[in-house]
């Protein structure tokens, strides 16, 4: 959504807390230093900068299903009290091969009846799809996934921010050597449209352009590019669906207070 000059100003956020997994927490947006920053980082520092003492949570985990979402970070979410809570979970579901719809849709539904009270704006997303086989075989449960999003945003009033419809973030240029996360710049691109979607004047109007077409690269880039896929994300990622691991075990919520964010953008 964008404004217009005749539009009201949105209102002061005081405080943002995001939920979520690994699209949250920020990967593949690394720092210098090894941390990863994302979309959700970015829209804290815009919204800081807008409101003196301004408050940020991340209670997002890398590879977290929607199921330990709801147990881990919703009700932690909840009691916060902040004016805007991101929620974006069940993706990782829908890749599993053994994935129940039913139960993953309850529980999302389960989360946003719990937060959607907590907040003053409740935000939710239709997350981005890169374009390829992997998602042409999971996009009906994708699809499935986000007309969930759509009827709880509206039973609850929560904001939508459709990412999936975005042509631009579907360019595998926007997507790290994993095809499983988006580059600095593809959460450059998510954090302004959340920021337009809040109702904040634009920073960029031209978030949703495809970026400037460039040859393809030769079928031996293709195919290295397909091996080093496999061998560094592709099978660790097999193996860790074969022993019941995740990414994210042991691993604390990125940012598990709301304290006042002086953070990088």
């Amino acid at each position: 959504m964008q404004t217009n000059s005749t539009s009201p100003a949105p209102p002061p956020h005081t405080s943002l807390v995001a939920v979520g997994d690994s699209f949250t927490e920020g990967m593949s947006d690394l720092r210098p230093d090894g941390s990863y920053r994302g979309w959700a980082d970015l829209l804290a520092a815009r919204m800081a900068t807008r409101t003196p003492g301004f408050r940020y949570a991340n209670l997002a985990v890398r590879g977290k299903l929607i199921g330990q979402i709801v147990d881990e970070q919703v009700d932690v979410a909840a009691a916060m009290n902040a004016d805007v809570i991101t929620l974006v979970g069940g993706l990782n579901d829908t890749l599993r091969p053994k994935c129940d719809m039913g139960r993953v849709k309850g529980l999302l539904t389960e989360a946003v009846e719990r937060l959607a009270p907590s907040c003053e704006q409740l935000v939710l997303m239709r997350s981005p799809g890169r374009q390829g086989p992997v998602l042409e075989r999971f996009r009906p449960r994708m699809e499935e996934l986000f007309a969930c999003v759509d009827e709880l945003a509206a039973r609850h009033g929560a904001v939508v921010v459709d990412l999936y419809g975005a042509r631009s973030l579907g360019d595998p240029r926007l997507w790290d050597v994993d095809r499983l996360h988006l580059t600095a710049e593809g959460h450059r691109r998510v954090a302004e449209a959340v920021w337009q979607s809040l109702g904040y004047e634009p920073e960029d109007t031209e978030w949703r352009t495809p970026m400037p077409a460039t040859p393809p690269p030769g079928w031996a880039a293709r195919r290295a590019a397909d091996a080093r896929f496999a061998r560094e994300h592709l099978l660790p990622w097999m193996g860790r669906r074969l022993t019941g691991r995740s990414s994210g075990d042991g691993r604390p919520p990125k940012r598990p207070e709301l304290l006042p964010y002086k953070g990088r953008a």
